[in-house]
């Protein structure tokens, strides 16, 4: 089950839902940046909903710098895991396929503002 505020992201804003590593993968490759929302269980965490009403303005505030697309429960374990961010809800942010870094948890405005553009800058890590 997921939150109403989860699902304008679809439903509403147009955002692709993840459901598996090959659409992930598909995804966070096309050009560009990509914000991927780790939503977690939002009956357990209410700031799932909270990061579902931010992440919107967010990409506003950017002017589009980065596009969105929602993590579906079948792959949120082994995305987070594979980026290292593994508290829940998130935004972790690729380029190129490469996992360029994560924003756990809900922040205050000023804080995003600051990380984003940090983690937009940064270089992915080398592949292992």
């Amino acid at each position: 089950m997921t939150h109403p505020l989860i699902d304008r992201l679809t439903r509403e804003l147009g955002w692709p839902r993840l459901a598996d590593m090959g659409t992930l993968a598909a995804f966070t490759e096309a050009p560009g940046a990509h914000c991927l929302f780790v939503p977690g269980d939002p009956r357990r965490n209410l700031e799932s909903a909270d990061v579902a009403v931010i992440l919107p303005e967010l990409r506003m505030a950017f002017q589009g710098a980065f596009d969105c697309a929602v993590v579906d429960d079948a792959i949120e374990a082994q995305l987070r895991e594979a980026a290292g961010v593994l508290k829940t809800p998130s935004l972790i942010f690729y380029r190129a396929g490469q996992c360029l870094g994560g924003i756990p948890k809900v922040r205050d405005w000023d804080d995003y503002l600051v990380r984003i553009p940090q983690i937009l800058n940064a270089q992915p890590a080398p592949a292992t």
